[in-house]
């Protein structure tokens, strides 16, 4: 990635390859966009005749050569659908919204689809309130519509959940829907269906990274998730994953309920082999509630815990807290966490960092809904629009450049307080906590220390 960004800003300084990628952006008259058949072509060694195609061919030739690249590594890379996915939201993102800090692709990387409301469990803290399924759901073929629309619209890749995604009866041909459009599929589960069966299913259809909620020992999961004896079908559904060969994250929501707990089920995340461990950040929204909410000293330390764990283990150790980046820079690491990425910035780190950017939402992601509402993150329940509204993924890119909230996510200058601070562009705050505690996303984040401090500071 971070290679890939320097590379881009080195292209887009010519106002002709501009144009080219303008052009490339196109689709030919197969409804296939041009850039993407060119890329394929350059990754599988052929040459097309297209003048267009020789210009790209040339440009990535001399980003290459100016960066130091390995073209063999770009190749096998472009081979893969959802990276050229990727690769063409960046260049469309770069036309279309320039080199602004931080950066905001041509379409969402990523979109967290709750699937269904429908679930077998009673969480504590869960964000969607789930239990039954809505009314409104989508059923398969407007659930169809919807990956036509986003696949059209160049989204990389989309994450299913819920409630319990696996509990909802076309989930699979869903998935496979999603993996035949070229798109990454990703699943987020309670890990309580997780057997052999059904994950050499998920295997089969196309889904290649499971995220498995785990929040403490038998004793606090069961408590936190309202059904006793599931701990054992939980770490059984991990093995299984791990097992397959899936890509398995382990992913624990921080709360008051279970803060004592992390760090063994970090100890248990490299005891199982797997590759990811998310902590997310708790946000008080649908059954969870303001009282299970850290305070910004608590949360530090289990960052910082976390931080430590990255640099000692083989595990990718992540977070949903975008006060995570700001960590990594106070510690002047040449690793910049993301939500769904650690990018090694070395020799190159506040620059490309700012570009990054630390929080994704409404800039690198999208929530939707069960019933097609689409939302700025999971835990944010604003409306901004229904995926029902678009006819095709021209009118959700027009959406996605031109709705007022989500310009307005963009713009981390303008945020209140998170605004003034030197690490607004690498972290900026959760807009979602912001908007959960004042009803307003673009006032300060209080589960940041430095925003706790600040303020403490205003009111004396």
């Amino acid at each position: 990635m971070d290679a890939m960004i320097e590379f881009f800003s080195f292209v887009l300084a010519n106002p002709i390859t501009k144009r080219v990628i303008k052009h490339g952006l196109k689709k030919d008259k197969d409804g296939v966009i041009k850039l993407d058949k060119y890329l394929k072509a350059y990754a599988e060694g052929e040459d097309l005749r297209s003048l267009e195609f020789k210009a790209l061919k040339k440009l990535i030739d001399a980003g290459l050569k100016a960066f130091g690249g390995r073209e063999d590594l770009l190749k096998e890379r472009l081979r893969d659908a959802y990276w050229r996915r990727g690769f063409i939201s960046v260049l469309r993102g770069l036309v279309e919204f320039g080199l602004r800090k931080p950066f905001v692709p041509g379409a969402p990387f990523l979109i967290v689809w709750d699937v269904t409301y429908k679930c077998n469990l009673r969480c504590k803290h869960c964000y969607s309130t789930a239990g039954k399924p809505w009314k409104d759901e989508l059923n398969t073929q407007e659930a169809l519509k919807v990956i036509d629309i986003l696949a059209d619209a160049g989204v990389t890749a989309i994450a299913f959940s819920g409630g319990e995604p696996l509990v909802r009866k076309d989930f699979f041909k869903l998935a496979k829907a999603v993996k035949d459009h070229g798109m990454f599929v990703a699943v987020a589960t309670n890990g309580t269906l997780l057997t052999k069966e059904n994950v050499k299913k998920l295997k089969e259809c196309g889904v290649w990274f499971v995220q498995i909620s785990l929040d403490g020992t038998k004793e606090t999961h069961e408590k936190f998730r309202g059904i006793k004896g599931i701990y054992e079908k939980v770490i059984e559904g991990i093995k299984n994953c791990v097992e397959e060969g899936l890509i398995t994250c382990i992913s624990t929501t921080a709360t008051k309920l279970n803060y004592h707990d992390v760090p063994k089920v970090m100890d248990l995340a490299e005891e199982l082999g797997v590759q990811w461990f998310m902590l997310y950040n708790f946000i008080p929204v649908g059954r969870g509630d303001f009282e299970m909410d850290l305070t910004a000293e608590e949360r530090e330390v289990l960052l910082k815990e976390l931080w430590r764990r990255l640099k000692a283990t083989g595990l990718n150790y992540m977070s949903t807290a975008p006060y995570y980046a700001r960590i990594a820079m106070q510690e002047e690491s040449s690793i910049v966490p993301t939500h769904f990425y650690n990018s090694n910035l070395e020799g190159k780190l506040k620059v490309l960092a700012d570009f990054i950017g630390g929080c994704g939402c409404g800039r690198f992601y999208l929530a939707m809904r069960a019933n097609g509402n689409l939302e700025p993150c999971v835990f944010f329940p604003l409306k901004l629009a229904n995926i029902k509204e678009f006819e095709n993924g021209e009118d959700f890119i027009e959406f996605w450049k031109n709705n007022k909230v989500l310009n307005n996510l963009r713009n981390k200058d303008a945020l209140e307080v998170c605004g003034e601070c030197r690490y607004r562009y690498v972290c900026g705050g959760c807009r979602a906590r912001a908007y959960a505690y004042f009803k307003d996303y673009m006032k300060p984040d209080p589960g940041c220390i430095i925003v706790e401090k600040k303020l403490k500071a205003r009111t004396r």
